[in-house]
C-alpha cells in the first residue's frame, strides 16, 4: 500500500509540475505589456462639440481664434483637428481675417493651421476673398499659401492661379504660375 502512496504522490507531483510549466508558458496568460508610446501619442486627450480656442502669441495679443462644432485634441502631438472649423486670424495691427473650411488641424505649439476642403480666406476690409482646397497658415509669421489652384475674387474682378501667398501685415498677395483673370473695365460716367 506504501507503494500505491509513493505513486499517487509522485504522480500527483508531476501532474502540478506539468500544470505549472504550462501556465508558465502558456501565451495566453498574464503578461506584462509596456505601452507603446506612438500609439499612445494617437490618442486623443479631448473631443469637444461646440468649441472655440483662442492661441495668444508672446506679447499677449490674440493671434487665432478656432471656433468649431466638433473637435479633436491630442496633447502629446499638440494637434487639434476640427470639423468645419471657423477661423479668425489676426494680423500685427489686430485687423481680422476670417477663414473657413471642411476640416482643419491647428499645430497649438507652432500655431500652423491648414484647412482643406472648400478652404476661404476673407479680407473683410480689402473686400476680396481667397478660395481653394488647401489652405495653410503660419501663425508665428502670419503668412498664408497654397500650392494647389486658387481663385481670388473682389467683384466684378476674378483672378485664379496655381499657387498663391499672402502675408496678412502687409496685405500683399501673390498668385504665381498660369495667372489669368477677368477685371470689367470700370463703367464710364457721362
Amino acid at each position: 500500500m506504501t507503494r500505491r502512496v509513493k505513486k499517487r504522490v509522485w504522480l500527483t507531483g508531476v501532474v502540478v509540475a506539468l500544470g505549472t510549466l504550462l501556465v508558465w508558458i502558456d501565451p495566453r496568460g498574464p503578461q506584462d505589456i509596456a505601452p507603446d508610446p506612438d500609439a499612445q501619442a494617437d490618442e486623443p486627450g479631448h473631443v469637444l462639440e461646440n468649441a472655440e480656442i483662442t492661441l495668444f502669441g508672446e506679447t499677449g495679443a490674440i493671434q487665432q481664434s478656432l471656433v468649431t462644432p466638433y473637435l479633436v485634441h491630442t496633447p502629446q502631438r499638440a494637434m487639434t483637428q476640427a470639423t468645419s472649423p471657423r477661423v479668425t486670424l489676426f494680423d500685427g495691427e489686430q485687423r481680422e481675417w476670417l477663414a473657413t473650411a471642411n476640416a482643419g488641424t491647428l499645430n497649438t505649439d507652432t500655431h500652423a493651421l491648414t484647412l482643406t476642403g472648400a478652404a476661404r480666406l476673407l479680407a473683410p476690409d480689402e473686400g476680396w476673398q481667397l478660395d481653394t482646397e488647401l489652405l495653410h497658415y503660419n501663425g508665428m509669421t502670419r503668412h498664408a499659401w497654397s500650392d494647389v489652384p486658387v481663385l481670388l475674387q473682389q467683384p466684378p474682378q476674378r483672378i485664379s492661379a496655381s499657387r498663391m501667398d499672402v502675408w496678412l501685415d502687409t496685405s500683399q498677395v501673390r498668385l504665381t504660375d498660369n495667372v489669368r483673370g477677368i477685371h470689367p473695365p470700370a463703367p464710364q460716367t457721362p
